[in-house]
């Protein structure tokens, strides 16, 4: 795969790229919220999110946050969002359990 790494591949790595990225300038965004979500799933993979203390559930802020933005398609876009979190996630199990299999 011309040194690729593997995660740049996987459904949904530009929302975990660009969720850590405003993790780490303190932004919380969709997709940051979004990682936020998907926290100790992702952790156990291997991915470090650090923890964002806020008032709301991370999901009831995202949500809030999409149907500020969508209005009445907020519910089947904030539903993408976790299905593309979900795939990201299974994808990078998948890939993990691989490379274990190798070893």
């Amino acid at each position: 795969m011309s040194g690729e790494n593997n995660e740049t591949l996987l459904p949904g790595n530009e929302l975990v790229s660009r969720g850590l990225a405003d993790l780490a300038r303190g932004e919380i965004s969709e997709c940051s919220l979004l990682l936020l979500v998907a926290r100790p799933r992702l952790t156990r993979l291997g991915i470090e999110i650090p923890e964002r203390p806020l008032f709301k559930p991370y999901e009831h802020t995202l949500y809030c946050r999409v149907e500020e933005r969508l209005g009445p398609g907020a519910h089947s876009y904030y539903n993408s969002l976790l299905r593309r979190i979900d795939s990201y996630a299974h994808a990078l199990e998948r890939e993990q359990s691989r490379a274990d299999g190798k070893t």
